[in-house]
Protein backbone atom coordinates (compact mmCIF):
# COMPACT_ATOMS: atom_id res chain seq x y z
CA UNK A 1 0.00 0.00 0.00
CA UNK A 2 1.52 3.28 -1.03
CA UNK A 3 1.89 5.98 1.68
CA UNK A 4 0.40 8.76 -0.30
CA UNK A 5 -2.96 7.06 -0.41
CA UNK A 6 -5.48 8.25 1.27
CA UNK A 7 -7.93 4.97 1.76
CA UNK A 8 -6.31 1.70 2.06
CA UNK A 9 -7.28 -1.23 -0.42
CA UNK A 10 -10.57 -3.16 0.07
CA UNK A 11 -9.06 -6.79 0.93
CA UNK A 12 -8.82 -9.11 -2.14
CA UNK A 13 -12.10 -11.43 -2.16
CA UNK A 14 -11.41 -14.94 -2.84
CA UNK A 15 -13.88 -17.03 -4.71
CA UNK A 16 -14.59 -20.75 -3.96
CA UNK A 17 -15.60 -23.12 -6.61
CA UNK A 18 -18.46 -24.64 -6.48
CA UNK A 19 -18.43 -27.91 -5.17
CA UNK A 20 -20.00 -30.70 -7.93
CA UNK A 21 -23.49 -32.79 -6.74
CA UNK A 22 -22.94 -35.93 -5.75
CA UNK A 23 -23.94 -38.69 -8.41
CA UNK A 24 -26.64 -40.95 -6.88
CA UNK A 25 -24.94 -44.22 -5.58
CA UNK A 26 -26.96 -47.57 -6.15
CA UNK A 27 -28.00 -47.52 -2.50
CA UNK A 28 -29.92 -44.36 -2.36
CA UNK A 29 -33.62 -43.97 -3.82
CA UNK A 30 -34.32 -40.95 -5.49
CA UNK A 31 -37.31 -39.30 -3.62
CA UNK A 32 -40.90 -39.16 -4.98
CA UNK A 33 -41.64 -36.53 -7.30
CA UNK A 34 -44.18 -33.86 -6.28
CA UNK A 35 -47.21 -35.12 -7.97
CA UNK A 36 -46.96 -38.83 -7.06
CA UNK A 37 -47.50 -37.44 -3.15
CA UNK A 38 -50.23 -35.14 -4.12
CA UNK A 39 -52.24 -38.11 -5.27
CA UNK A 40 -51.30 -40.12 -2.40
CA UNK A 41 -52.70 -37.60 0.25
CA UNK A 42 -55.91 -37.45 -1.99
CA UNK A 43 -56.18 -40.98 -2.12
CA UNK A 44 -55.73 -40.88 1.74
CA UNK A 45 -58.54 -38.39 2.00
CA UNK A 46 -60.88 -39.89 -0.12
CA UNK A 47 -60.97 -43.00 1.75
CA UNK A 48 -61.19 -41.67 4.78
CA UNK A 49 -64.41 -39.36 3.51
CA UNK A 50 -65.82 -42.60 2.08
CA UNK A 51 -65.35 -44.41 5.09
CA UNK A 52 -67.17 -41.89 7.36
CA UNK A 53 -69.77 -41.76 5.02
CA UNK A 54 -70.02 -45.65 5.34
CA UNK A 55 -70.41 -45.18 9.06
CA UNK A 56 -73.54 -42.41 8.34
CA UNK A 57 -75.19 -44.50 6.27
CA UNK A 58 -75.01 -47.45 8.42
CA UNK A 59 -75.76 -45.22 11.52
CA UNK A 60 -78.92 -43.31 9.94
CA UNK A 61 -79.98 -47.37 8.39
CA UNK A 62 -79.70 -48.12 11.62
CA UNK A 63 -81.31 -45.83 13.22
CA UNK A 64 -84.14 -46.30 10.62
CA UNK A 65 -84.93 -49.85 11.12
CA UNK A 66 -84.53 -48.90 15.53
CA UNK A 67 -87.67 -46.39 14.69
CA UNK A 68 -89.62 -48.62 12.25
CA UNK A 69 -89.28 -51.16 15.13
CA UNK A 70 -90.50 -49.05 17.29
CA UNK A 71 -93.05 -47.77 15.81
CA UNK A 72 -94.45 -51.01 15.05
CA UNK A 73 -94.48 -52.03 18.36
CA UNK A 74 -96.27 -48.91 19.77
CA UNK A 75 -99.04 -49.84 17.16
CA UNK A 76 -99.13 -53.48 18.19
CA UNK A 77 -99.60 -51.76 21.84
CA UNK A 78 -102.45 -49.90 20.56
CA UNK A 79 -104.15 -51.84 19.42
CA UNK A 80 -104.45 -54.57 22.04
CA UNK A 81 -106.08 -51.64 24.22
CA UNK A 82 -108.30 -51.14 21.88
CA UNK A 83 -109.48 -54.05 21.42
CA UNK A 84 -109.49 -55.41 25.04
CA UNK A 85 -111.75 -52.25 25.68
CA UNK A 86 -114.05 -53.56 22.97
CA UNK A 87 -114.08 -56.92 24.90
CA UNK A 88 -114.41 -55.81 28.07
CA UNK A 89 -116.23 -52.69 28.09
CA UNK A 90 -118.34 -53.28 25.16
CA UNK A 91 -119.00 -56.51 24.11
CA UNK A 92 -118.76 -57.67 28.07
CA UNK A 93 -121.52 -55.15 29.12
CA UNK A 94 -123.70 -55.34 26.59
CA UNK A 95 -124.80 -58.86 26.97
CA UNK A 96 -124.35 -58.66 30.52
CA UNK A 97 -127.64 -55.99 30.40
CA UNK A 98 -129.21 -57.99 27.51
CA UNK A 99 -129.09 -60.79 29.86
CA UNK A 100 -130.26 -59.56 32.77
CA UNK A 101 -132.90 -57.72 31.39
CA UNK A 102 -134.97 -55.00 33.10
CA UNK A 103 -137.39 -52.21 32.35
CA UNK A 104 -137.20 -50.62 28.77
CA UNK A 105 -135.99 -47.25 30.40
CA UNK A 106 -132.85 -49.29 32.21
CA UNK A 107 -131.91 -51.40 29.68
CA UNK A 108 -132.07 -48.90 26.69
CA UNK A 109 -130.17 -46.57 28.92
CA UNK A 110 -127.28 -48.83 29.72
CA UNK A 111 -127.02 -50.16 26.48
CA UNK A 112 -126.86 -46.24 25.20
CA UNK A 113 -124.06 -46.07 27.35
CA UNK A 114 -122.38 -48.88 25.83
CA UNK A 115 -122.33 -47.60 22.03
CA UNK A 116 -120.44 -44.46 23.53
CA UNK A 117 -117.93 -46.18 24.84
CA UNK A 118 -118.14 -48.63 21.30
CA UNK A 119 -118.16 -44.95 19.25
CA UNK A 120 -114.91 -44.11 20.91
CA UNK A 121 -112.92 -47.20 20.27
CA UNK A 122 -114.16 -46.81 16.31
CA UNK A 123 -112.34 -43.38 16.59
CA UNK A 124 -109.49 -44.44 18.29
CA UNK A 125 -108.86 -47.22 15.57
CA UNK A 126 -109.24 -45.00 12.87
CA UNK A 127 -107.15 -42.20 14.24
CA UNK A 128 -104.54 -44.97 14.10
CA UNK A 129 -100.55 -44.00 12.92
CA UNK A 130 -100.27 -47.07 11.50
CA UNK A 131 -97.05 -47.75 9.90
CA UNK A 132 -96.82 -48.74 6.11
CA UNK A 133 -96.27 -52.25 6.85
CA UNK A 134 -99.90 -52.99 8.58
CA UNK A 135 -101.39 -50.64 6.17
CA UNK A 136 -103.86 -53.63 5.46
CA UNK A 137 -104.26 -54.84 9.22
CA UNK A 138 -105.06 -51.05 9.74
CA UNK A 139 -107.94 -50.91 7.00
CA UNK A 140 -109.49 -54.33 8.35
CA UNK A 141 -109.22 -52.96 12.30
CA UNK A 142 -110.83 -50.37 11.03
CA UNK A 143 -114.09 -52.55 9.82
CA UNK A 144 -114.15 -54.70 12.63
CA UNK A 145 -114.68 -51.33 15.19
CA UNK A 146 -116.99 -49.96 12.36
CA UNK A 147 -119.11 -53.49 12.87
CA UNK A 148 -119.10 -53.10 16.34
CA UNK A 149 -119.98 -49.60 16.83
CA UNK A 150 -122.86 -49.58 14.07
CA UNK A 151 -124.13 -52.97 15.84
CA UNK A 152 -124.22 -51.86 19.52
CA UNK A 153 -126.18 -48.20 17.98
CA UNK A 154 -128.66 -50.23 16.28
CA UNK A 155 -129.49 -52.53 18.93
CA UNK A 156 -130.10 -49.27 21.12
CA UNK A 157 -132.30 -48.39 18.29
CA UNK A 158 -134.29 -51.63 18.34
CA UNK A 159 -134.72 -51.78 22.04
CA UNK A 160 -137.61 -50.13 22.86
CA UNK A 161 -139.81 -51.68 20.31
CA UNK A 162 -138.26 -54.85 21.34
CA UNK A 163 -139.31 -54.59 25.01
CA UNK A 164 -142.51 -53.90 24.17
CA UNK A 165 -145.42 -56.00 23.68
CA UNK A 166 -146.73 -53.83 20.53
CA UNK A 167 -146.67 -56.41 17.47
CA UNK A 168 -143.08 -54.57 16.21
CA UNK A 169 -141.60 -56.47 19.05
CA UNK A 170 -140.90 -59.39 16.99
CA UNK A 171 -139.38 -57.27 14.18
CA UNK A 172 -137.26 -55.38 16.53
CA UNK A 173 -136.01 -58.60 17.69
CA UNK A 174 -135.22 -60.18 14.59
CA UNK A 175 -133.03 -56.76 13.49
CA UNK A 176 -131.61 -57.06 16.80
CA UNK A 177 -130.29 -60.69 16.07
CA UNK A 178 -129.54 -59.35 12.67
CA UNK A 179 -127.04 -57.59 14.58
CA UNK A 180 -125.36 -60.12 16.00
CA UNK A 181 -124.22 -61.50 12.64
CA UNK A 182 -122.36 -58.24 12.61
CA UNK A 183 -120.71 -59.18 15.39
CA UNK A 184 -119.61 -62.63 14.00
CA UNK A 185 -118.79 -61.30 10.93
CA UNK A 186 -116.24 -59.04 13.38
CA UNK A 187 -114.49 -61.31 15.10
CA UNK A 188 -113.84 -63.71 11.77
CA UNK A 189 -112.52 -60.18 10.15
CA UNK A 190 -110.21 -59.88 13.29
CA UNK A 191 -109.25 -63.43 13.65
CA UNK A 192 -108.25 -64.02 10.09
CA UNK A 193 -106.99 -60.93 8.61
CA UNK A 194 -106.00 -57.97 11.48
CA UNK A 195 -104.32 -60.72 14.04
CA UNK A 196 -102.52 -62.53 11.17
CA UNK A 197 -101.47 -59.54 9.43
CA UNK A 198 -99.90 -57.72 12.41
CA UNK A 199 -97.91 -61.14 13.77
CA UNK A 200 -96.15 -61.12 9.90
CA UNK A 201 -95.80 -57.61 9.94
CA UNK A 202 -93.93 -58.56 13.77
CA UNK A 203 -91.95 -61.64 12.33
CA UNK A 204 -90.84 -59.83 9.36
CA UNK A 205 -88.89 -57.26 12.01
CA UNK A 206 -87.90 -59.77 14.01
CA UNK A 207 -90.42 -58.82 16.89
CA UNK A 208 -91.66 -62.86 16.83
CA UNK A 209 -91.62 -62.22 20.61
CA UNK A 210 -94.47 -59.55 20.56
CA UNK A 211 -98.02 -60.91 21.17
CA UNK A 212 -100.86 -59.91 19.30
CA UNK A 213 -104.32 -59.50 21.27
CA UNK A 214 -107.34 -61.97 20.26
CA UNK A 215 -110.31 -61.38 20.04
CA UNK A 216 -114.15 -62.40 20.31
CA UNK A 217 -116.99 -60.00 20.66
CA UNK A 218 -120.08 -62.61 20.11
CA UNK A 219 -120.01 -64.48 23.24
CA UNK A 220 -122.54 -67.47 21.78
CA UNK A 221 -123.51 -68.30 18.46
CA UNK A 222 -127.24 -68.88 20.63
CA UNK A 223 -127.16 -65.05 19.66
CA UNK A 224 -127.91 -65.64 15.59
CA UNK A 225 -131.21 -67.15 16.28
CA UNK A 226 -133.96 -64.41 17.27
CA UNK A 227 -136.18 -66.94 19.13
CA UNK A 228 -133.35 -67.34 22.24
CA UNK A 229 -132.97 -63.34 21.69
CA UNK A 230 -136.76 -63.11 22.06
CA UNK A 231 -136.41 -65.55 25.01
CA UNK A 232 -133.85 -63.23 26.66
CA UNK A 233 -135.99 -59.94 26.14
CA UNK A 234 -139.14 -60.58 25.53
CA UNK A 235 -140.88 -63.93 26.13
CA UNK A 236 -144.12 -62.71 24.99
CA UNK A 237 -143.12 -61.44 21.62
CA UNK A 238 -144.37 -63.39 18.71
CA UNK A 239 -140.87 -64.57 16.74
CA UNK A 240 -143.11 -67.32 15.16
CA UNK A 241 -142.32 -68.15 11.53
CA UNK A 242 -144.20 -66.36 8.88
CA UNK A 243 -146.02 -69.14 7.53
CA UNK A 244 -147.91 -68.64 10.99
CA UNK A 245 -149.25 -65.34 10.55
CA UNK A 246 -152.33 -64.14 8.83
CA UNK A 247 -155.55 -64.69 9.33
CA UNK A 248 -156.42 -66.07 12.78
CA UNK A 249 -158.85 -69.16 12.35
CA UNK A 250 -162.57 -69.01 13.93
CA UNK A 251 -163.06 -69.96 17.30
CA UNK A 252 -161.82 -68.90 21.09
CA UNK A 253 -157.79 -69.54 21.38
CA UNK A 254 -155.46 -69.57 24.08
CA UNK A 255 -154.24 -71.46 27.14
CA UNK A 256 -154.15 -71.73 30.83
CA UNK A 257 -151.55 -72.09 33.99
CA UNK A 258 -152.67 -74.97 35.64
CA UNK A 259 -150.14 -75.86 37.88
CA UNK A 260 -146.76 -75.31 38.50
CA UNK A 261 -143.56 -77.70 40.87
CA UNK A 262 -140.30 -76.90 41.05
CA UNK A 263 -137.72 -79.47 43.06
CA UNK A 264 -140.33 -82.01 43.47
CA UNK A 265 -142.33 -79.39 45.33
CA UNK A 266 -146.05 -78.65 44.53
CA UNK A 267 -145.69 -74.70 44.09
CA UNK A 268 -149.03 -72.61 46.28
CA UNK A 269 -149.92 -69.27 44.23
CA UNK A 270 -149.88 -65.95 46.40
CA UNK A 271 -148.57 -65.23 49.71
CA UNK A 272 -147.72 -68.79 50.56
CA UNK A 273 -143.88 -69.65 50.99
CA UNK A 274 -142.74 -72.44 49.21
CA UNK A 275 -139.43 -74.36 50.54
CA UNK A 276 -137.67 -75.61 47.76
CA UNK A 277 -134.13 -77.08 48.18
CA UNK A 278 -131.46 -74.55 46.41
CA UNK A 279 -129.58 -76.80 44.31
CA UNK A 280 -128.94 -76.50 40.60
CA UNK A 281 -129.85 -77.20 38.28
CA UNK A 282 -133.29 -76.89 39.16
CA UNK A 283 -136.44 -78.68 37.74
CA UNK A 284 -139.37 -76.71 36.87
CA UNK A 285 -142.77 -78.51 35.62
CA UNK A 286 -145.68 -76.47 34.53
CA UNK A 287 -148.97 -78.03 33.39
CA UNK A 288 -151.24 -76.10 31.16
CA UNK A 289 -154.52 -76.78 29.20
CA UNK A 290 -155.24 -75.37 25.79
CA UNK A 291 -158.71 -73.89 27.29
CA UNK A 292 -159.51 -72.90 23.14
CA UNK A 293 -161.03 -74.72 19.75
CA UNK A 294 -158.39 -74.92 18.02
CA UNK A 295 -154.80 -76.89 18.02
CA UNK A 296 -152.07 -74.04 18.38
CA UNK A 297 -147.86 -73.92 17.56
CA UNK A 298 -144.94 -72.47 18.99
CA UNK A 299 -146.81 -71.84 22.41
CA UNK A 300 -144.04 -70.26 24.82
CA UNK A 301 -143.51 -70.68 28.53
CA UNK A 302 -141.24 -69.07 30.63
CA UNK A 303 -140.13 -69.10 34.24
CA UNK A 304 -138.29 -66.35 36.09
CA UNK A 305 -137.10 -65.76 39.26
CA UNK A 306 -136.17 -62.37 40.46
CA UNK A 307 -134.84 -61.62 43.96
CA UNK A 308 -132.95 -63.16 46.58
CA UNK A 309 -130.00 -61.16 46.28
CA UNK A 310 -128.84 -62.13 42.96
CA UNK A 311 -129.18 -61.47 38.71
CA UNK A 312 -132.70 -62.76 37.19
CA UNK A 313 -132.34 -65.95 36.75
CA UNK A 314 -134.88 -67.24 33.10
CA UNK A 315 -135.47 -69.84 31.27
CA UNK A 316 -138.18 -70.25 28.34
CA UNK A 317 -139.19 -73.54 26.33
CA UNK A 318 -141.36 -73.34 22.94
CA UNK A 319 -143.91 -76.13 22.81
CA UNK A 320 -144.36 -77.31 19.08
CA UNK A 321 -147.79 -77.52 19.44
CA UNK A 322 -151.33 -78.05 21.88
CA UNK A 323 -153.99 -79.39 21.00
CA UNK A 324 -157.81 -77.67 21.72
CA UNK A 325 -158.86 -78.90 24.95
CA UNK A 326 -156.02 -80.88 26.41
CA UNK A 327 -154.02 -80.58 29.06
CA UNK A 328 -150.29 -81.18 29.10
CA UNK A 329 -146.82 -80.44 30.89
CA UNK A 330 -143.62 -79.08 29.82
CA UNK A 331 -140.35 -79.77 31.77
CA UNK A 332 -137.90 -76.65 32.02
CA UNK A 333 -134.33 -76.45 33.95
CA UNK A 334 -133.20 -73.62 35.74
CA UNK A 335 -129.25 -73.64 35.12
CA UNK A 336 -128.79 -71.66 38.46
CA UNK A 337 -130.89 -71.01 41.65
CA UNK A 338 -130.41 -68.04 43.89
CA UNK A 339 -128.41 -68.66 47.20
CA UNK A 340 -129.82 -70.65 50.25
CA UNK A 341 -131.32 -68.92 53.04
CA UNK A 342 -132.94 -66.26 50.22
CA UNK A 343 -136.50 -65.48 49.42
CA UNK A 344 -137.18 -65.62 45.91
CA UNK A 345 -140.20 -64.74 43.36
CA UNK A 346 -140.99 -67.47 40.61
CA UNK A 347 -143.45 -65.87 37.88
CA UNK A 348 -144.54 -68.82 35.46
CA UNK A 349 -146.25 -67.17 32.32
CA UNK A 350 -147.54 -69.05 29.16
CA UNK A 351 -147.31 -66.33 26.26
CA UNK A 352 -150.55 -65.29 24.47
CA UNK A 353 -150.89 -66.91 21.02
CA UNK A 354 -153.24 -65.35 18.29
CA UNK A 355 -156.45 -64.40 18.70
CA UNK A 356 -156.30 -65.23 22.32
CA UNK A 357 -158.71 -62.85 23.77
CA UNK A 358 -158.73 -64.22 28.11
CA UNK A 359 -155.03 -63.96 28.95
CA UNK A 360 -155.67 -63.58 33.18
CA UNK A 361 -154.78 -67.22 33.71
CA UNK A 362 -151.66 -67.25 32.13
CA UNK A 363 -149.89 -66.80 34.41
CA UNK A 364 -149.35 -67.31 38.29
CA UNK A 365 -146.30 -66.30 40.84
CA UNK A 366 -145.00 -67.74 43.66
CA UNK A 367 -142.66 -67.33 46.89
CA UNK A 368 -140.54 -69.04 47.16
CA UNK A 369 -137.29 -70.01 49.93
CA UNK A 370 -134.43 -71.44 48.71
CA UNK A 371 -132.79 -73.78 51.71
Amino acid sequence: MSFFDDEPDEPTRVTRPARPRRAATAGTAAGPPPVDVARRRQFVLFAGLAVIALLLILTVKSCSSTRAKNALKDYNREVTSIVQDSDRNVSRQLFDILNKGGSTQDVTAAVNQVRVVAHDDATRAKGLDAPDDVAAAQTNLELVMNLRESGVTEIGNQLSKALSNQPSATAAIARIAGQMQAFLASDVVYSQRVNPLITQALKDKDLGDQTVVSSKFLPSIGWLDANQVANKLNPDADTSSPSSSGEVKPGTHGHGLVSTTAGGVALQPGGTVNRVTAKAPLSVVVAYANQGENDESNVKVTVKVTGGGSKTIQSTKTINQTKAGTQGTVPIQLTSVPPKGTSSTMTVRISPVRGEQKTDNNQSTYTILFN
